[in-house]
């Protein structure tokens, strides 16, 4: 296979030929404990007595009080761990299971709430038994992690081939950059940041740039993260408020396909859950090059009959910037939980604090004067805080299963930014000053029936979820964070310090309703329709010609159809819509703000849309036919209605005027060769053009293409990781970030980016530990993210149309003790 101009396949031929070698010199072992991950919240298995059974295998699946269990995954693994059936028990708690070929088997039983359970059984060639009768018990709340990696099948499960989980364990074992970069734990997708520590990262997946979260939904135990109308950029998700440590799993899933997820989740959207128990109270210093520091802590422990859970962490970074980051933030969690998985509530605080100096983008041909690390504008950065009070209350009977999250949040951002650097006022500088303030309450409640229809199993979904935004937004021109007027260099015109400044309510509401069939044993159906109607109150404090209200709504259908397995394989064909929300002030605009990119009073400006559709389609097959490797290929289209864009001259985003394609390929694979040793091979590759030439998008005196700007191409990830291997622990982890257009007709184009990281601890003691971080190993000069646009470096320089650039970090390396207890 080659791809823009590289032999991947004998590259990636040679990889692997090298990580077998790695996998047959570490399994020292190919036992491990049996472990089903038929739900995210299932926990250990407990193994009964070998009995034997004829060729036919049935059995009731009954609670502690002999109540049916309805829905109960029963699943049957051969002995080397393939899977060869998948059944759920009916109404009445009854499963059958036939066609076996003789031999053994393990018999696994699964279901939210409730104790899993394994027998091993050996099915002899003829005849009938009797059925089984197997009691589970309730599930306690438990202090042992049990899902810990991308090992888990979703055979039977999961309803398309790009949905997954990611467990603790892969996350503690990967050399991360900075905490947003768990999230590329997510097959495709790339964290990247193209100013200070403190912003929120800029996120690629599946032909987009993401900028801050447009077209990626982000929740915190079903807390959105992403804010809409936000005065940086459209859908902004700030994953600097997330303690790694604390993250039991990521559930992802990509595409318009979800009726849960609604606004920014056509690309994709990702779920993390936090731990309401640790599995082991902990407390870690780290230290390393370019000031950084931090420390965390973890503790949990029983409160009544609940428990208690509370954390920290302290953090501090310079980089490698001539002009230091100095990124100071601060993270504290506070949980209390009560019941059982099936039955109970919890109630979490988080706080968020972090300043920062901004070491901006910079123009190539800033470089000789103030070097790769340097900074144009010295005094860009920023300070943010989010505080959050929610809680969740979950119920499951033997019928139906209920959950409700209510949230409440207050966040805070001022940012100082300069992108242009002396292009607009070659005194002043082109510095801008974003303000967002908001309180944000909100409810997400679900409701799922489990029945029969003419006898077959079926599950029906309902869902409400309502969001109320209030905020208080501005932006503003600045000089070395003081607000000024500005002189335009083109027109002489005066450009104000303020250039908007608006009070908005931003609300919300989505419902849906989702139906899912097993039509047979190899077939099954997930239909949905999801509505969701906005209401924007904007008053604007600048121009009140711009004030107004408006209201829309949206459906968005969805349909998944599954067949198999077959050898342990299964497909899946989806298709569905989505969308994304608009900025509240576009949607009233009828006279434009006085600014850069006009500097002309009174003239009249264009609404926006306020909800952006998209729809799409896949085609995906999930397999575990070969022992202990999970491996998933898709093919996927979208289509959008219109782009959101970063402006170079404001640092928000702007709407384009014809729609976009894309379309792709992702192919994932985890394999757990040997006990203690896991390799992950990923690699997803897309295009995105518009519908139409793009002459705003080009390159001067360029007429325009179709290709979408900045859209992420080729992703390669791939990583090997030995865990406690005679105390050892490892990772190694290679990222490939494909070069991207950077311009509609493609003159001007990133280069790729490499990097290699890596990281060995030691478990000294029972419970103290020691680590190192290798960050960049190759110490490559590669690009964090590249832009293409107009800028003027110094007050006298002649304005240039140049590559825009934030440099990766160089080699660095880091780290930690820690002590458990």
């Amino acid at each position: 296979m080659r791809l823009g101009g590289t032999n991947y396949g004998l590259v990636s031929s040679a990889m692997w030929m090298a990580l077998s070698v790695l996998a047959a010199a570490a399994q020292n072992s190919d036992v491990r404990a049996a472990s089903i991950m038929l739900d995210p919240q299932a926990h250990s298995i407990a193994a009964t007595s070998e009995k034997t059974y004829s060729s036919q295998l049935s059995g009731t699946v009954v609670d502690s009080s002999g109540a049916a269990i309805i829905g109960a995954t029963v699943r049957v693994r051969s002995a080397n761990g393939m899977v060869q059936r998948t059944t759920q028990s009916d109404r009445g708690g009854s499963f059958i299971l036939s066609g076996l070929p003789a031999g053994n088997y393990r018999l696994g039983i699964s279901t939210p709430g409730f104790e899993n359970r394994e027998i091993s059984v050996t099915m002899e060639t003829a005849g009938a038994s009797a059925p089984l009768r197997i009691s589970l018990g309730l599930d306690s709340v438990s202090t042992t992690l049990n899902v810990q990696d991308r090992e888990d099948d979703l055979i039977g499960i999961a309803s398309s081939a790009t949905q997954g989980t990611i467990g603790a364990k892969e996350i503690e074992y990967r050399p991360i950059l900075r905490s947003g970069e768990i999230l590329e734990t997510v097959p495709g997708v790339i964290i990247t940041q193209h100013a200070g520590g403190g912003k929120a990262n800029q996120y690629f997946l599946r032909g987009f740039n993401l900028d801050h979260g447009t077209d990626f939904a982000i929740f915190i135990d079903d807390m959105p993260l992403n804010l809409p109308s936000h005065a940086h950029g459209e859908g902004y998700a700030d994953m600097n408020t997330v303690i790694p440590e604390f993250v039991q799993r990521v559930n992802y899933e990509k595409g318009p396909y979800y009726a849960d997820v609604g606004n920014y989740s056509s690309a994709g959207s990702a779920h993390l859950e936090f731990f309401k128990a640790l599995p082991h109270n902990i407390v870690q210093v780290e230290g390393g090059m370019y000031g950084y520091g931090r420390a965390v802590f973890g503790v949990s422990h029983k409160l009544g009959v609940g428990n208690l859970l509370f954390g920290g962490e302290v953090y501090h970074d310079d980089g490698p910037w001539k002009r230091p980051d100095d990124y100071f933030k601060y993270n504290g969690l506070l949980t209390y939980s009560r019941g059982t998985n099936a039955n109970g509530f919890s109630i979490t605080a988080r706080g968020y604090h972090g300043k920062w100096n901004s070491s901006d983008q910079i123009a190539e041909n800033a470089v000789p004067l103030i070097g790769f690390f340097g900074t144009v504008d010295p005094t860009d950065g920023g300070r943010s805080e989010r505080y959050s009070l929610q809680g969740e209350w979950h119920h499951q009977n033997a019928n139906s299963v209920t959950k409700i999250t209510p949230y409440l949040f207050y966040y805070d951002l001022n940012l100082y930014s300069d992108f242009t650097y002396y292009l607009t006022d070659p005194v002043l500088g082109d510095q801008f000053n974003q303000n967002d303030r908001r309180w944000v309450d909100g409810v997400d409640a679900r409701h799922t029936i489990f029945s029969e229809w003419a006898g077959r199993k079926v599950e029906n979904t309902f869902g409400f979820q309502l969001r109320n935004d209030w905020i208080g937004n501005g932006l503003y021109q600045s000089s070395k964070r003081v607000q000024v007027d500005k002189t335009d260099s083109a027109t002489g015109n005066i450009l104000p310090a303020t250039t908007q400044r608006d009070n908005l309510r931003d609300t919300l509401i989505g419902i849906y309703g989702e139906n899912r069939i097993q039509w047979a044993s190899k077939f099954r159906s997930v239909v949905a329709l999801r509505g969701d109607m906005t209401h924007l109150d904007v008053t604007s404090l600048v121009t009140s010609a711009n004030s107004g209200t408006i209201t829309k709504a949206i459906p968005s259908p969805k349909v998944s159809l599954i067949v198999g397995p077959w050898a342990g394989t299964e497909f899946y064909l989806e298709g569905g819509s989505s969308y994304h929300s608009n900025d509240a002030r576009g949607t009233t605009l009828t006279i434009q703000p006085v600014s850069a990119e006009n500097p002309y009073p009174n003239v009249s400006g264009e609404k926006i849309p306020p909800l952006i559709p998209t729809k799409g389609a896949e085609f995906g097959v999930r397999t575990t036919a070969v022992p202990h490797l999970n491996s998933t290929l898709s093919f996927w289209y979208l289509h959008s209605k219109s782009e959101l864009q970063q402006s170079g001259d404001t640092g928000g985003t702007t709407a384009s005027s014809q729609p976009s394609d894309r379309y792709g390929f992702e192919l994932a694979n985890y394999w757990t060769p040997a006990e203690h040793l896991a390799i992950d091979f990923d690699l997803a590759n897309s295009k995105a053009l518009f519908t139409e030439v793009d002459g705003d998008d080009a390159a001067p005196k360029s007429d325009g293409g179709r290709r979408v700007p900045e859209a992420v191409g080729l992703v390669i990830a791939t990583g090997v990781t030995l865990r406690d291997l005679n105390n050892f622990s490892g990772s190694l982890r290679l990222r490939f970030f494909g070069p991207r257009d950077l311009t509609s007709d493609g003159v001007y184009r990133s280069k790729a980016t490499t990097l290699l990281n890596g990281e060995v601890g030691y478990r000294i003691h029972e419970n103290w530990g020691i680590s190192a971080e290798f960050l960049n190993l190759l110490n490559r000069p590669d690009h964090d993210i590249d832009y293409a646009y107009e800028s003027q470096v110094t007050p006298t320089a002649t304005p240039a149309f140049t590559d825009v650039f934030h440099p990766v970090e160089p080699f660095q390396m880091r780290f930690w003790l820690r002590r458990t207890f």
